[in-house]
């Protein structure tokens, strides 16, 4: 799971890379990059309370899974679900972090999921009114958390810690073994979902992070998106004597994703315009929210020699028509 798809997102992310939120496809949701980083951990970091561990050693072995169930339980069980030998989970320590972090995040407690990861500094300042204008993005994470997390180890060096976990990966389908890493803050256990780079960058834009990141996702996606076009349509007419169609045909046919119809997840909204003889097109995405969803409008165009082309400006939100 993308802890790459709470960050935002992803999804994506954010997702955003593998230490968050990693459960959608990088199908123009902004959710990608959070969903990227949410989804890069496959787990995003997290906050917990920590106590004493044993220091440099792991608590598994290389041959032992433990299977920890998404419930008030600290404890490991072989018996359930079958994984292997009944190792102990401390209460409050990394492996816990990640274990309750999942479950804030499956039960749609987003900003307690937040709140153990480096992300934290991007989402305390939110009020529930804005928090809500990324309720879609979170509910999508929410949905891909499975009912019972598979912890495979824990290893503490000082103040650093990895976690292993079975988790789903970028498809949201299948599951893979992801590494998910932590440092220790005062008291707490802090999951990382994004580097130090970008941890800075949260520390100085605050609240705004979230906003920055959903608009430059949206507008990467929306660029991949017209470059999809390009492909599908491509696609389209090798099969049909150079023959164009519109993006309803497209998404019917399985070439463009059906998300591309409605801005809800993309931020964009996107139409195509075809020639009267269909034998040339031009494509267009408009942010749905000037300023909130995307500060760029985009437009693909064939050259003389049948080559497509993006462009893109800042022109407050209108079509681009050349």
């Amino acid at each position: 799971m993308q802890i790459r798809r709470v960050a935002f997102f992803a999804a994506r992310l954010l997702l955003f890379s593998k230490n968050v939120l990693s459960i959608m496809k990088i199908q123009a949701k902004f959710d990608l990059r959070i969903l990227r980083i949410l989804s890069s951990l496959s787990a995003i970091g997290v906050f917990t309370f920590l106590t004493a561990c044993a220091v440099g050693e792991p608590k598994t072995s290389a041959n032992t899974d433990v299977f920890v169930s998404l419930s008030n339980s600290t404890t490991a069980s072989a018996g359930t679900g079958g994984q292997g030998a009944t190792i102990p989970i401390e209460q409050n320590g990394p492996a816990d972090t990640v274990r309750v972090f999942y479950k804030h995040l499956r039960e749609k407690r987003f900003k307690e999921a937040i709140f153990l990861t480096n992300l934290r500094p991007a989402i305390e300042g939110l009020t529930d009114a804005e928090l809500k204008d990324f309720s879609l993005d979170f509910e999508t994470l929410a949905g891909q958390v499975p009912t019972e997390i598979e912890i495979n180890g824990e290893i503490i060096a000082g103040d650093k810690a990895t976690v292993t976990a079975n988790l789903p990966g970028e498809d949201g389908d299948q599951k893979e073994i992801q590494t998910i890493n932590l440092r220790r803050a005062g008291d707490f256990w802090v999951i990382l979902t994004v580097d130090e780079e970008a941890e800075n960058r949260i520390k100085k834009e605050g609240k705004s992070y979230f906003y920055n990141l959903r608009i430059e996702t949206h507008q990467d996606e929306a660029k991949r998106m017209l470059e999809r076009i390009s492909k599908a349509q491509l696609a389209h007419s090798l099969q049909n004597a150079g023959v164009f169609t519109d993006m309803q045909t497209l998404v019917s046919s399985g070439l463009l994703p059906d998300d591309i119809r409605s801005s809800d997840s993309t931020g964009y909204n996107y139409v195509i315009n075809l020639a009267a003889d269909k034998k040339r097109y031009s494509a267009t995405a408009t942010p749905a929210v000037y300023g909130k969803s995307g500060s760029l409008s985009y437009i693909l165009q064939l050259d003389q020699k049948g080559i497509s082309r993006v462009s893109s400006r800042d022109n407050g939100g209108k079509v681009v028509t050349k």
